[in-house]
C-alpha cells in the first residue's frame, strides 16, 4: 500500500514537472489580440467583393468582413492585397492571420490550410465579347477562354476543356482584372468569373456583355486560417455564424451585390 502511494507521488511529481517545463503555447487568437492588429488577406481585383475605391482604398464585401472581425476582436484591421494564387501562401508563411478571398473549401487545399463554414457562395459565369456570339457553354468550343490562375472557375473549366480538347485555346492570367481587360480588348473571347463580378465588369466595358452560367456546381467559399490552429478556426466559425444571425451578412450582401443574400446552408449537411 505504502509503495503504491509513493509511486503515485513520484508519477504525479513527474507530470507536474513536465507541465512546469513545457512553455505555454499561445494560439493565433491570443497573438492577434496581443499584437492589436488583424492581418487580412483580401483579393482586391474581385469587385464588388474586393476592390479599390476612387481614393485607391480597399473596399468591398470582404474588406468589411475583415473590419467587422477586427472590431469584434477590438484590434486594428490591416488589409493585405492578394492575388488569387497568393491566398494560401499568405497563411502558410504567416504573412496574414486570415484570408477573406472567396476561397473554395476543397479537400486538397484543406491539407495545407484550415477552412471555416461557408461565409459566401457563388456560381461561375462568363463575360464575353459583344461580337463573339457566345450564349451557351457549348459555344466555348474553339473560343479563347481566359481565367485567373488558381481559381475554382479555372480548375473546373480545365477539367472539361481537357476532355473536349478545348484547353489548347485556354489563357491563364494572374488576376481577374487582367482577364476582364483581355476580353474588353479582344485578346480573349470569354472570361470566367463569378456571378457577383459580372455586372460591375459589364458596366465598366462597352465591349463586354454577360455570358452564360457555367455547368459546374455552386461554389461554397470559406474564411481561411492556419490548418493546425483549431481554436482560431473555432472563433472564426463563431464569427461567421454571428454575422448571419445579426443580419450583417445580409446587409453587406445587399450593399455590394444586391438582392437577397443566398442561403449559406449546404443541402443535406449540418453546420
Amino acid at each position: 500500500m505504502f509503495n503504491r502511494f509513493m509511486k503515485a507521488l513520484v508519477v504525479g511529481a513527474g507530470v507536474a514537472t513536465l507541465f512546469a517545463q513545457s512553455p505555454a503555447q499561445a494560439d493565433k487568437l491570443d497573438d492577434v489580440i496581443d499584437n492589436g492588429e488583424l492581418r487580412c488577406g483580401v483579393v482586391l481585383d474581385f469587385p464588388p467583393i474586393g476592390y479599390r475605391d476612387s481614393n485607391n482604398e480597399p473596399a468591398g464585401f470582404d474588406v468589411e468582413y475583415c473590419q467587422d472581425l477586427a472590431k469584434a476582436l477590438e484590434v486594428e484591421a490591416k488589409i493585405i492585397p492578394a492575388t488569387w494564387a497568393e491566398r494560401l501562401p499568405l497563411i502558410v508563411t504567416n504573412r496574414a492571420d486570415v484570408v477573406f478571398g472567396a476561397t473554395s473549401d476543397s479537400l486538397a487545399r484543406a491539407k495545407t490550410v484550415g477552412f471555416t463554414i461557408p461565409y459566401a457562395i457563388y456560381f461561375a459565369q462568363a463575360i464575353v465579347g459583344k461580337d463573339t456570339g457566345v450564349t451557351t457553354f457549348e459555344d466555348l468550343a474553339g473560343k479563347r477562354v481566359a481565367a485567373a490562375v488558381g481559381t475554382a472557375p479555372e480548375q473546373e473549366y480545365l477539367k472539361i476543356a481537357k476532355q473536349r480538347g478545348w484547353d489548347k485555346d485556354y489563357q491563364g492570367y494572374q488576376s481577374e482584372n487582367e482577364v476582364f481587360l483581355a476580353v474588353a480588348q479582344g485578346k480573349a473571347d470569354v472570361g470566367l468569373t463569378t456571378n457577383t463580378a459580372v455586372k460591375p465588369v459589364v458596366d465598366q466595358y462597352e465591349t463586354v456583355i454577360a455570358g452564360p452560367r457555367m455547368p459546374w456546381t455552386t461554389d461554397y467559399t470559406s474564411v481561411v486560417g492556419p490548418r493546425k490552429d483549431v481554436s482560431w478556426l473555432n472563433y472564426l466559425n463563431l464569427f461567421v455564424t454571428h454575422q448571419v444571425r445579426s443580419g450583417r451578412y445580409a446587409e453587406l450582401w445587399g450593399k455590394y451585390v444586391g438582392g437577397d443574400a443566398p442561403e449559406l446552408r449546404i443541402p443535406g449537411v449540418m453546420y
